[in-house]
């Protein structure tokens, strides 16, 4: 991890990207991407664009954050579809999942960018990312991805801190993934259940007031994971009630709050050792 103050971190990655002269950055509205969209269009103004993917595998609000964050930054910015339902063995869920959308998704968006003269994409995976299992990471090598983040050995908590320094609203925005991330590895991926576990997390989020909620999809049961100083909000008879018997409506038979909260990937625990480290070689430049 960088030593860096955020403040020189700031200006070594803006000083790169005017050297980089246009560039698109792949924008999800959460604080990484958003940190890099705001450099961006204060180093190189309408030469910056940000390219958001609209997808069935977006939590709820996710796009409507997107739009009103890239308007606060003011950069450019378009927004593509692409339903990674369609995609070839997407919906198998096999364990490369996360490989297979990332590559259509940066194809995209470099088809996107080259129609505008820009042949430079930025991403804002973080050494942080490096942590756990992630095979997307395979896509921003083939696809020759710019990752300022990796080059310069930065954190997500480094890159909040750039967030507070640049004013952006989403500074503190609780880390989000796409819907695809609830189920495990083999369970068949339908919009009849990116939808259900989309309601489910809602449903929770209204009743507790937390910012970070996964509903793990396990066939008839739905496992709850929220951040370990969230789970006391649950010890309340009436709002276990109230939260099983929604969710059942939903079409979970049994509905379990996970002992152990919130931990990013917790899917990836059955997966052998070997593979959950296979993704971690990535260049930093």
């Amino acid at each position: 991890m960088s030593k860096r103050r955020p403040e020189e971190v700031i200006e070594l990655i803006s000083r790169k990207m005017k050297e980089k002269g246009k560039l698109a950055v792949a924008f999800s509205g959460g604080v990484d991407s958003s940190v890099l969209a705001a450099l961006a269009h204060r180093s190189l103004g309408d030469n910056a664009i940000a390219v958001t993917i609209k997808s069935p595998l977006l939590p709820s609000g996710e796009l409507e954050d997107a739009i009103r964050v890239a308007r606060e930054i003011g950069i450019r910015h378009r927004i593509v579809e692409l339903n990674e339902l369609n995609l070839p063995d997407f919906s198998k869920n096999p364990p490369n999942r996360c490989y297979i959308c990332k590559k259509h998704r940066y194809g995209l968006i470099k088809r996107i960018a080259s129609e505008m003269g820009i042949s430079v994409i930025a991403d804002g995976t973080n050494v942080s990312d490096l942590a756990g299992y992630r095979p997307g990471l395979k896509a921003i090598i083939e696809e020759n991805i710019w990752a300022p983040f990796l080059e310069f050995e930065v954190s997500k908590d480094q890159i909040r801190e750039m967030a507070r320094i640049l004013g952006l609203s989403v500074a503190e925005k609780p880390s989000t993934t796409c819907l695809a991330t609830r189920f495990p590895y083999g369970e068949v991926i339908t919009l009849e259940k990116l939808r259900i576990v989309d309601k489910a997390e809602r449903i929770i989020k209204r009743r507790l007031n937390v910012g970070v909620v996964r509903v793990r999809y396990h066939g008839a049961i739905a496992r709850i994971e929220v951040e370990k100083s969230a789970r006391r909000k649950f010890f309340d008879e009436r709002i276990m009630d109230e939260i099983a018997e929604q969710l059942r409506k939903l079409g979970f038979r049994y509905v379990c709050l996970d002992l152990m909260g919130y931990r990013s990937g917790s899917l990836d625990e059955v997966l052998p050792r070997k593979n959950s480290n296979a993704a971690r070689e990535v260049p930093t430049s």
